[in-house]
Parts: structure tokens; C-alpha cells; sequence
């Protein structure tokens, strides 16, 4: 990984607004390794630049829990096999070309552990649409397109210790057990933050934030 720029949230979300002011529409990637805190940060930037962004996370194209059984994946959840790779760059390609008329994007919903279709709606008039993930510029078919999609990309970087923390804090909050946590912690999640780190010299920008958000 090429050395990270430190900067704030405020300079993030000011250089998302000049992305935005660019249009007619503009396509922001953040990517990273698992909690890092790419949904926080694509969140608060949304939340700021306000009407003319949207929000579509990569996280809405997680295969069906009874999929990911049928497949035998289940145990490896979040792995960059265990998601609709093709739907997802067929959405950012629609997207990407403005359409006349609204488009629909799905919701990952963690209370469920499902995807909800048809969740999140991007208007015409939306000039910047921010999407968040862990693969985004993984260079494998076909998750090798969604790069050439994004007008601009974003790698967040985070110390590895706290990311840990975090990833076994959040899994404790969805029902796993201390230990369960910190398995899955350090065997899945760890496997794909390996991978996702390798992928970072295709952003545009490589950066640590002065003061991390939650993960």
C-alpha cells in the first residue's frame, strides 16, 4: 500500500462536494478492508453535501443467506464470492449513464442479514452517488469494471489493531458469541481484508483520517 494521506472528515466531504459541483452526475467509490470505516464515512458525506447525493453501498448485492447454504459460502460471508458481482456493476453502469427516470438500488439489512430489493432510490436529478465496499477495486471479473465506473476512488486506511477491535465489537452486536466474534474476526474478515489491501493502489486516494469514525 502506498503511503496515506491524513486528513479530516470536513476535507473529505469538501472534496466530495467539488466531485458533486462537477455533474452531470459523479460516481465516488470508498473502499477498504472490513471496519475501516468506509459506511460511516460514506454516510457523513451523503448526510453533508444533502440532497444531490445518494448513498448505494455495495453491501445491498450480499446474496440471500439460503443461497450462500445452497452454495456452501455461508461460513464465508463477505468474501468477494459470496456477493452478485454482475448486478452490482450493472446497477453502477445504469448509474453511471443517467438515466431519465429513477433508479432502484437494493439495502443490506445487518438486523436481518439479507438484502432488501428496490430499498434506495436515485433520482435523475442526483449528481453524486457514493458507493461503499470492500472490493470496489478488486481487479477480478468482474469486479475489474467497477473501477473504470467511478469517476473517483477512495482507499480508507485504519490501524489494524483498532479494526480488529471493532469487527469483534460488531459482531458481538449481531448475536455472536465473544469468541465466535473474534474467530470470524480474525479468520474471515481477516482473509478479505488481505486481499482488499492489495487493491489499494488503484485509488485515487489513499487516506487515514485525523480522527477515525466508527467502523
Amino acid at each position: 500500500m502506498g503511503a496515506a494521506r491524513v486528513l479530516s472528515v470536513e476535507e473529505l466531504v469538501e472534496r466530495a462536494r467539488a466531485l458533486a459541483a462537477a455533474g452531470p452526475r459523479q460516481l465516488l467509490g470508498i473502499a477498504g478492508a472490513p471496519g475501516a470505516g468506509k459506511s460511516t464515512l460514506a454516510e457523513r458525506i451523503v448526510a453533508e453535501v444533502g440532497p444531490a447525493a445518494r448513498l448505494v453501498p455495495m453491501d445491498g448485492f450480499h446474496l440471500a443467506q439460503a443461497e450462500l447454504h445452497r452454495l456452501g459460502r455461508a461460513e464465508r460471508k463477505g468474501a468477494a464470492d459470496t456477493f452478485d458481482a454482475n448486478g452490482f456493476v450493472s446497477l453502477l453502469r445504469r448509474l453511471h449513464r443517467l438515466e431519465p427516470t429513477s433508479v432502484y438500488a437494493p439495502l443490506f439489512r445487518r438486523d436481518l442479514e439479507e438484502p432488501i430489493a428496490g430499498a434506495i432510490e436515485v433520482p435523475p436529478e442526483v449528481s453524486l452517488v457514493v458507493t461503499e465496499g470492500n472490493y470496489l477495486l478488486l481487479p477480478l471479473t468482474p469486479w475489474d469494471e467497477v473501477r473504470s465506473l467511478l469517476h473517483e476512488a477512495w482507499f480508507l486506511d485504519l490501524d489494524a489493531e483498532l479494526r480488529l477491535r471493532r469487527l469483534t465489537e460488531r459482531h458481538v452486536a449481531y448475536g455472536r458469541s465473544p469468541a465466535e466474534a473474534r474467530a470470524w474476526a480474525t479468520g474471515t474478515d481477516e482473509r478479505n481484508a488481505a486481499l482488499v489491501a492489495d487493491t489499494a493502489g488503484r485509488a485515487d486516494l489513499v487516506v487515514r483520517l485525523t480522527d477515525p469514525l466508527p467502523g
